[in-house]
């Protein structure tokens, strides 16, 4: 069990955080529209109501597809671009998808290599792409997610109000969709662009992240 734990770390950490903030956001969104609904002298739901409403599901899914979309352009950049002196980055002389010995699969596959990439032909293909289209994928069903409860959030809103409800398609073209959605994007794509940036000229010992904390400013693809 310790080394189970000891194991995978990273990923129960950031799972307990995960759970952690979702019982915060459940709480805090419960909370604010109890507020909202007796202010407009309706009587507030339960928890179970918020947490099966199209409230709570667009608030999630318009943050978690915002992630999936920052990691997988953050994939496919790093193919492609390269930030000289980040840890980020990877060498000049290794643009590009590499070469088959580079990345360990056909012929230079070894015996610990996943089976996929010692198959060869479309398994290995696939395989050699699977993380990028996977993170596509789910950026692509968080935001359909976004979209069909925020449209049943939003014309929740419009039926109070007495104004007329929109339709899914009108609703894609609505200030308040891209409004939820842009405000999530400039907030990754600053988040990735500050630790591309600064991981060139500070620190943090003991973290794969970082560079050494001796290594020189223009040190790419080194980490500590």
């Amino acid at each position: 069990m310790r080394t189970f734990l000891r194991d995978n770390g990273l990923s129960i950490a950031f799972g307990l955080l995960l759970l952690g903030s979702l019982v915060g956001q459940a709480l805090s969104g419960h909370a604010m529209i109890v507020n909202q609904l007796v202010a407009r002298g309706v009587e507030g739901i339960s928890m179970g109501q918020y947490l099966t409403s199209a409230d709570f599901a667009v608030d999630v899914a318009e943050n978690w597809q915002s992630e999936y979309l920052q990691f997988f352009l953050y994939i496919m950049a790093t193919v492609w671009l390269i930030q000289r002196g980040s840890p980020e980055s990877k060498p000049d002389e290794r643009i590009g998808t590499e070469t088959d010995e580079e990345q360990k699969v056909g012929a230079y596959a070894t015996e610990r290599s996943p089976a996929w990439a010692r198959a060869g032909g479309w398994r290995t293909a696939l395989f050699s792409r699977s993380l990028g289209l996977v993170m596509l994928g789910l950026f692509l069903l968080s935001w359909l997610a976004q979209s069909v409860a925020g449209v049943a959030s939003y014309n929740s809103e419009q039926i109070m109000d007495f104004e007329e409800p929109l339709t899914w398609a009108r609703y894609l073209g609505a200030a308040d969709f891209w409004n939820r959605t842009m405000q999530n994007w400039q907030s990754e794509f600053l988040a990735i662009g500050s630790m591309v940036i600064l991981s060139v000229y500070l620190r943090q010992r003991g973290s794969p992240e970082s560079k050494p904390v001796g290594a020189a400013h223009a040190t790419t693809d080194e980490n500590g």
